[in-house]
């Protein structure tokens, strides 16, 4: 088998591990924990190595109990009364289905290629802080760390700025009848940085009988040739170069703080008397896939579970999917309980996810005056909310419709889904899931 086929294979085994992920998801078995998911998968070869089947020789081998000539190694040679014909009569036990196991992180990787999706979780909360590069700069600190390269081009570029040719200038002085103003006219048209003080004074310094020496300046610039600033660099040296306290610069790391990627997540759940088997289901079959995916997601995860009817009160997982109450039914109940137990989880330290689900039936005037308010009070990277009806829209069920008419449809941090059967899950976990990705863009 060549390596062209091995890699087309493994593309198959991968495509075929998604379609069985987005069928597990809307029809499979979610019972069990959040440690591990057992994805049941059809049956699929995958590629192996093998023996080039145009060669027909084998290892040679003698009689004796060794194998013939041919015989693959490590297959024993049949044995009398060994059946290996069709003959038997067909077996009684059920084979094994077979599973392939996958972690929460492996999980939200194959959704995020099924679904195509791309959320990039945030880091919030700070766990640690190091130093990183010496990128940054501070007027003091150990010898060791003096940025010198910079101190050097500080003084470099004062040097350029300042220094002239004061011997140039000095046998300008000695031109025939030339005053200390001329001559500092003529340097500030060559853009020399010299002052009239220091003119007036190199022409002091001239002895009287050096004062004819040239009879103009030209004559001067045809005769003496004129240094430039970096020639008396290389010659005098970096010692002459004008260092100043204020040049220097002292390296120091950046200080990189590492973040935990951490997330609290509530699930609601309307355990009121109108959530019937089929709607729980429909919950279940939600929630534990988001679960699942963005545990996989962060480093650090949380999960809170509400059940609520009129009231509304904390319950474990295992507990969570099952309940069923007889009271009515209000929504607002569930969010002042999540803004108590959302104290524990600062909004600056935790990325928060609030995920609501029901038949859309609440009290009158509910929504609006108290949901909504509360929905805008918990600051979340996402609220969501899935409405279940496997028998379409009841007259009363308006809670999705008020919300989605609220936030509208393209809201950044809210969420509205829609679940009448299984076939409707993987697009509500899309819908969710794709809505909190584009806050991140």
């Amino acid at each position: 088998m060549g390596l062209r086929d091995d890699l087309e294979r493994f593309r198959e085994v991968g495509e075929q591990r998604r379609e069985d992920l987005a069928d597990f998801i809307q029809y499979g078995d979610l019972a069990g924990g959040q440690g591990s998911i057992q994805i049941p998968v059809k049956i699929v070869s995958l590629p192996e190595f093998e023996y080039d089947q145009r060669d027909q020789g084998g290892v040679g081998q003698g009689d004796g109990g060794t194998p013939d000539t041919g015989q693959p190694v490590g297959q024993p040679q049949p044995q009398p009364g060994d059946d290996d014909g069709d003959d038997g009569e067909p077996g009684e036990e059920g084979g094994d289905h077979e599973y392939y196991e996958m972690d929460p992180e492996e999980f939200a990787e194959e959704l995020d290629e099924e679904l195509g999706l791309d959320l990039e979780p945030k880091g919030k909360r700070v766990i640690e802080e190091k130093e990183g590069p010496f990128t940054d700069l501070t007027r003091s600190g150990p010898d060791s760390t003096l940025d010198f390269e910079r101190m050097f081009k500080e003084g470099l570029k004062r040097k350029l700025a300042m220094d002239f040719d004061e011997e140039f200038l000095r046998e300008l002085c000695k031109v025939e009848g030339i005053e200390p103003r001329e001559v500092f006219e003529w340097a500030r048209g060559e853009n020399l940085p010299v002052s009239m003080a220091w003119v007036e004074e190199a022409y002091s310094e001239i002895p009287d009988e050096e004062r004819s020496t040239w009879d103009s300046i030209e004559e001067v610039e045809a005769n003496v040739e004129r240094e430039s600033v970096q020639q008396k660099i290389r010659r005098e040296g970096i010692k002459h170069v004008p260092f100043r306290r204020e040049d220097e610069r002292y390296r120091y790391p950046e200080i990189i703080e590492e973040k935990e990627k951490n997330v609290v997540v509530v699930n609601i759940r309307d355990v009121s008397g109108s959530m019937r088997e089929k709607k729980r289901e429909l919950v279940e079959r939600t929630f534990t896939p988001l679960d699942w995916y963005l545990q996989g997601k962060y480093d650090n995860a949380e999960f809170i579970y509400i059940a609520h009817d009129a009231d509304a009160w904390e319950v474990e997982r295992d507990d969570f999917f099952g309940i069923r109450s007889g009271g009515g039914t209000k929504i607002s109940s569930a969010y002042e309980l999540a803004a108590e137990l959302l104290e524990e989880y600062p909004w600056s330290d935790w990325n928060r996810y609030v995920f609501a689900a029901g038949d859309s039936e609440n009290s009158s005037n509910d929504t609006e005056e108290r949901v909504i308010p509360r929905m805008e009070e918990i600051p979340a990277n996402l609220h969501a909310y899935v409405e279940t009806q496997p028998s379409g829209n009841a007259i009363n069920a308006t809670h999705a419709e008020e919300l989605e008419r609220h936030f509208g449809t393209d809201s950044d941090d809210v969420a509205v889904a829609y679940v009448n059967s299984k076939d409707d899950v993987t697009d509500a976990i899309y819908e969710i899931l794709s809505t909190e990705g584009e806050t991140d863009e």
